[in-house]
């Protein structure tokens, strides 16, 4: 069966879509199917796998507002084999989808239907949240088995968590009782840095009674390079070993979910 992950923080700058697409590949290369899906309309996942927003004409933001949705409409708004992946592409008109959801039938599982109908297809669907706590988050939580926390190693957004962890709280109870935590990643993280390493040690005692607490992701100038190469780390000239060991185990802890 499909696993249906998203990556969730309502904190802007954590490292989410970094960690969707580069999870997504280190996936791929243990020979899984993967499909990424942007549900952020800042399409960063979408130029981060070397594509244009504003030149797609079908993106996520068509199948969440169709009505009828068929699962060829679905086929044919996905790219296929970018970097081994498959990817769901977002654009600005996503925005849009906040305000014109609201009104609409079933909104909570409007995400959730659109995925079914491919679920059989991947072995991995990754799904990268918008930074915020609105409509879009929450029907990516509906749609999920598992979400996987992105946190930087700042006191302020470890503070964040509690808006976070009641958020799950309640999409579990009343849409999703299925949805787990996978765990949370220190993100950012500097090693000189004292206040990194006071919060990386905050982050572990508060947190891994909830879920585990994975290896921080350094700061790595390779890694921004990479975004802009429109590249998975591992495919870029200037590596970055620690982070690349890390995304292998990330990698193997969710074969094992």
């Amino acid at each position: 069966m499909s696993k249906i992950i998203a990556f969730f923080n309502q904190a802007g700058g954590v490292a989410k879509t970094t960690i969707t697409q580069n999870l997504g590949y280190h996936l791929a290369r243990n020979n899984h199917r993967v499909l990424l899906v942007d549900l952020d309309p800042q399409a960063s996942l979408t130029s981060f796998m070397g594509l244009e927003p504003a030149d797609i004409d079908i993106t996520v933001y068509n199948l969440l507002m169709n009505d009828d949705l068929e699962k060829e409409d679905i086929k044919k708004s996905i790219h296929l084999n970018l970097h081994s992946m498959d990817l769901l592409p977002a654009n600005i008109l996503l925005a849009n989808a906040e305000q014109e959801l609201i009104f609409a039938e079933l909104r909570e599982l409007r995400l959730k239907q659109v995925l079914e109908l491919i679920a059989e297809d991947y072995d991995f669907i990754l799904i990268d949240c918008p930074p915020s706590l609105g409509i879009l988050s929450h029907i990516s939580l509906v749609a999920a088995d598992y979400i996987l926390v992105p946190i930087q190693c700042q006191f302020k957004a470890l503070k964040g968590t509690d808006s976070l962890l009641k958020t799950v709280a309640r999409i579990r109870k009343r849409l999703n009782p299925r949805l787990k935590i996978a765990g949370f990643l220190p993100t950012m993280y500097q090693v000189s840095n004292s206040l990194d390493n006071r919060t990386l040690d905050a982050i572990k005692e508060q947190l891994r009674a909830i879920a585990p607490v994975f290896p921080p992701m350094i700061r790595a100038t390779a890694i921004a390079e990479a975004s802009e190469m429109g590249k998975p780390l591992a495919l870029c000239p200037n590596k970055h070993k620690n982070t690349l060991e890390l995304f292998d185990l990330l990698a193997t802890e969710m074969e094992k979910l």
